[in-house]
C-alpha cells in the first residue's frame, strides 16, 4: 500500500534539502529520497586539495624573498585522509538531522509511477507535491572506451595519485584538478575539443590562464577531440584528432572533464507528465513544472536562468519552499552572480560579458580596462608576489554602473549575491 506524504523530495543536496526541511518545519509530512550518500558536499572537497596546492604555490613564490623551506611537497595519501576526516561524517550527520526533524529518508533510485507517485525500491510514495533536486552527473561522451574514464567524484577519492593523468575536456573540473595534480607531482595533459576553453569566461583572461597553465608544466592541447580510449599493459592510450591529424597520448588515468548534465534520465518523468529539455526539467518563473503543477525543480536538475553553482541551487530551493508553503508569490531572480575557477591563479567572473555589456543600451561602447602588476591597481597582486595580474571591467556611462568584472584573483567570493557596483 502506498505511503502518503505532503511532499516527496528527490535528492538531498542544496537543491532539495532546504525544501524538505522548510516544509517539514511548517508541519508537512515529508519524504526524502537519494541513492547517494546524503548531503551533497558541493565544492568543499575540491577546495581542500586546492588549499594544499595553494600553500605549496606560496612557498615557491616566497623562496627567494625571505622564506626558506626545503622538501615542501604534497603527501597525497595524507591529504586524502585529511579530506575524509570531514567529508565522511557528513552523510551520517545529515541523515540524523533529517530523522530528528521528522523527515522520512529513503535510500535508492527514485522513479515516477504517476503524477505525484514515486517508487523507491519496493515502496511507492504518494504526495500532494514532488520536488526534484537531483543535481547533475557527468555527460555521456561519444567516445569509444568511455568506460575507462574516471569521474570527478572518483578523482576526489584516489588513494594514490597516478604519475600520468590526462583530462578530457576544458571546463572547470579539468582545469582545477589539472592544477592540483600537477602541483602534487603528476605529469598532466589536458585535451579540449574547441578553442578557447572555459566557456563563459572572458576570452582574453582565459588565454592568460592557459598560458600560465602551460608554464606550470601542464600539456594543454586545444581543438583536440578525443575519439577513443584503450586499455594497455602500461595504462591507457588515448586517441584524438587535432585539425584532422591523428594523435595518441598515454596516461595512467583519464579523467572525465567534458561537462555535466541534469541527473534526471532514469526518473521516468514521462510517467508524471513532467516535461524536460537538455538543461533539465522545464519550469516556470516560480520553479514549477510547466506541465505538472504538482511538481517543482531546482538546481542543476531544472532548466532555469541560474548558473550551475551550489549557492544558486540553495537559493532556488528557498524559492520553491516559499511557493509551496505560500502559493506562487516568489519568482526566481538572478542578479550578477560571481563564478570562480579555482586554479592558481584563480579566474573570477561576475556580470555580463564584454559583448553582452555592449548590447545593453550603453550610450558609448563599454571600455575594457586591464590592470597588471606594477600599476597602483595591482598593489594586492604585488603584495602576493604575483609576477602579473589581470582584470577587465566593462563600464557604461549611460547606466552609470559596472556591468561586469573579470579577473584572476587571490581570494574566493563567498557571497552568492554581490551588489552591482555603482
Amino acid at each position: 500500500m502506498p505511503k502518503k506524504f505532503d511532499l516527496v523530495a528527490i535528492g538531498s543536496g542544496a537543491a532539495a534539502s532546504t525544501v524538505a526541511m522548510k516544509c517539514r518545519k511548517a508541519g508537512w509530512s515529508v519524504a526524502l529520497i537519494d541513492s547517494r550518500p546524503l548531503g551533497g558536499l558541493g565544492c568543499d572537497p575540491k577546495k581542500v586539495l586546492v588549499g594544499a596546492t595553494e600553500a605549496l604555490d606560496w612557498t615557491e613564490r616566497l623562496r627567494a624573498r625571505g622564506v626558506q623551506a626545503s622538501d615542501v611537497r604534497i603527501d597525497w595519501p595524507e591529504l586524502m585522509r585529511y579530506k575524509r576526516s570531514f567529508t565522511e561524517p557528513v552523510p551520517v550527520s545529515r541523515e540524523k538531522s533529517f530523522t530528528q526533524a521528522g523527515v522520512d529518508v529513503f535510500h535508492g533510485r527514485a522513479r515516477f509511477v504517476g503524477p505525484t507517485a514515486v517508487r523507491v525500491g519496493d515502496e511507492v510514495l504518494e504526495a500532494r507535491h514532488v520536488h526534484i533536486g537531483t543535481g547533475a552527473k557527468p555527460a555521456d561522451l561519444a567516445i569509444d572506451g568511455k568506460e575507462h574514464l574516471t569521474t570527478n567524484d572518483q578523482f576526489l577519492e584516489l588513494e594514490e595519485l597516478p604519475p600520468r593523468i590526462l583530462f578530457v575536456g576544458g571546463g572547470y573540473i579539468s582545469f582545477e584538478f589539472a592544477h592540483v595534480a600537477r602541483r602534487a607531482g603528476a605529469a598532466v595533459t589536458l585535451l579540449h575539443r574547441s578553442a578557447p576553453p572555459l566557456k563563459g569566461f572572458d576570452p582574453d583572461l582565459v588565454d592568460r590562464l592557459v598560458e600560465r597553465t602551460r608554464r606550470l608544466g601542464i600539456d594543454v592541447h586545444l581543438s583536440t577531440e578525443v575519439q577513443a580510449i584503450e586499455q594497455t599493459d602500461g595504462g591507457l592510450k588515448i586517441r584524438a584528432s587535432t585539425d584532422g591529424q591523428e594523435r595518441a597520448f598515454e596516461a595512467n588515468l583519464a579523467v572525465h572533464g567534458g561537462g555535466r548534465v541534469p541527473e534526471i534520465d532514469d526518473l521516468a518523468l514521462e510517467e508524471a507528465g513532467v516535461e524536460r529539455e537538455k538543461r533539465g526539467v522545464r519550469v516556470n518563473e516560480y520553479l514549477q513544472s510547466v506541465s505538472n503543477p504538482s511538481a517543482h525543480a531546482a538546481g542543476d536538475a531544472a532548466a532555469t536562468g541560474g548558473a550551475p553553482l551550489t549557492p544558486v541551487a540553495a537559493y532556488e530551493a528557498h524559492v520553491v519552499a516559499a511557493n509551496l508553503l505560500e502559493g506562487n508569490h516568489h519568482k526566481a531572480e538572478y542578479p550578477p552572480i560571481p563564478s570562480v575557477v579555482f586554479t592558481l591563479p584563480p579566474l573570477a567572473s561576475c556580470g555580463l560579458s564584454e559583448e553582452e555589456a555592449g548590447r545593453h543600451g550603453s550610450a558609448s561602447e563599454p571600455i575594457p580596462r586591464r590592470h597588471r602588476a606594477g600599476t597602483p591597481h595591482a598593489a594586492s597582486a604585488k603584495t602576493a608576489l604575483r609576477t602579473r595580474s589581470s582584470s577587465k571591467r566593462a563600464p557604461s556611462e549611460f547606466w552609470g554602473r559596472i556591468f561586469s568584472a573579470r579577473t584572476p584573483t587571490r581570494s574566493s567570493i563567498s557571497s552568492p549575491w554581490p551588489c552591482t557596483p555603482r
